[in-house]
């Protein structure tokens, strides 16, 4: 029986985990739930699963959470994100929030020498180095379950990696695939959130329709799978059939296909090294019919472009990146920017930033603070003129 406590258990992935667990009672247990302020779902997670763990970031919302269950003790803020990532009776913790807010937790996951299943690709972004280090010194094991990288881990077992050529991470293009310039600029919220393939929260679609997203991907990649930058590739596959592909030296390439459901990843991630049945549908390759491959305009999508550009500049360029990103898609979220303008001020913050080589837990989290700070200022001078 493994006992896993979800970080982020309110949203959608943390949703698809708990089905998960509850799909395997005799292997799977709840012990931990933490969420920011989604109090009502929470409490119904609660009723449902019992998980002697609770933590909720804002304290307001832990003490209307102890009101709405009982007597319960709710842990709150970092110091519980910290608790239950550490707690002796945690085996797997699964890290699905996204924010800075995360990072300190799974960096204690690792020293405790916790199974982390990683979702939040962020994470990675702005302290691979970091944290890979730690896991390799530590002991722990560390598993995605960002569906790309959960499909490369897949790919990857029982091969020898000095057969590995290339690893390739696809991306179904998003919501404004094959849109114009023009199209682009005057792309409503409404088509900008309606992704063709996944369902995700509004923050990862943005993302997506910009292709950031598959920056994120590869600059995870490049730490979670130990491989020089220039050896990673993505290209879009409109089915979002094939999550990933491995080419080897003699050019087989192994791929890994699946329908798009976040509960296969998951389940793998929590079950691993087992593979266990699943009630997630099955992919008709007959259905599909057939699978295109296209390589990403970075002329279209210039937030890939960036992303590439901080991944070869290494160090402290990619917390940067991430910082100004979240900072921008934010102010799009509500409405103070428009999309074209995601990009010009992920530009402009990256060009104020000089980055610090090999950074320490202090120099990331300075430096995410920085470009947050940086991105909304050129934001504030932008609503000035």
């Amino acid at each position: 029986m493994k006992r896993v406590a979800v970080l982020g258990s309110t949203g959608s992935i943390g949703r698809s985990t708990l089905d998960v667990i509850a799909s395997h009672p005799d292997r799977l247990r709840l012990v931990g739930v933490a969420a920011r302020s989604q109090t009502g779902l929470l409490a119904q997670q609660i009723s449902a699963f019992r998980p002697p763990l609770v933590s909720v970031w804002e304290p307001a919302a832990a003490e209307a959470l102890a009101r709405a269950i009982g007597t319960q003790e709710i842990l709150t803020g970092l110091e519980g994100l910290v608790a239950l990532a550490t707690h002796p009776e945690v085996d797997v913790v699964v890290v699905a929030t996204s924010g800075r807010e995360a990072l300190v937790p799974l960096i204690r996951a690792i020293q405790a020498g916790k199974r982390v299943a990683l979702a939040s690709k962020e994470l990675l972004v702005m302290a691979g180095e970091l944290i890979m280090r730690l896991v390799e010194e530590h002991g722990a094991s560390l598993v995605p379950i960002d569906s790309e990288h959960a499909g490369l881990f897949q790919c990857l077992q029982g091969v020898n990696r000095q057969d590995v050529a290339r690893l390739i991470v696809t991306g179904s293009g998003g919501p404004l695939f094959g849109k114009s310039a023009a199209e682009l600029a005057e792309a409503t919220r409404a088509e900008v959130l309606a992704h063709p393939r996944w369902q995700m929260g509004p923050k990862i679609t943005v993302d997506s329709a910009t292709l950031m997203n598959k920056g994120l991907e590869l600059i995870e990649a490049r730490w979670l799978f130990d491989v020089p930058f220039e050896r990673l590739q993505v290209v879009i596959h409109p089915e979002a059939a094939v999550h990933a592909l491995v080419e080897l030296v003699d050019g087989t390439m192994l791929a890994q296909l699946a329908v798009c459901d976040m509960r296969l990843p998951i389940q793998y991630a929590l079950s691993y090294p087992q593979r266990w049945p699943s009630r997630v549908p099955r992919l008709s390759l007959a259905e599909l019919g057939s699978l295109r491959f296209v390589a990403p305009d970075l002329e279209q999508f210039p937030c890939l472009r960036l992303a590439l550009s901080a991944a070869s500049a290494g160090g402290t360029a990619c917390a940067a990146l991430n910082g100004a990103n979240d900072t921008a898609v934010a102010a799009y979220l509500a409405e103070q920017i428009g999309f074209l303008d995601i990009p010009r001020v992920i530009a402009d913050t990256l060009e104020q930033h000089t980055p610090i080589a090999h950074p320490t837990l202090d120099d990331v989290l300075a430096v995410d603070t920085w470009a947050r700070t940086a991105a909304q200022e050129r934001l504030q001078s932008w609503s000035l003129r």
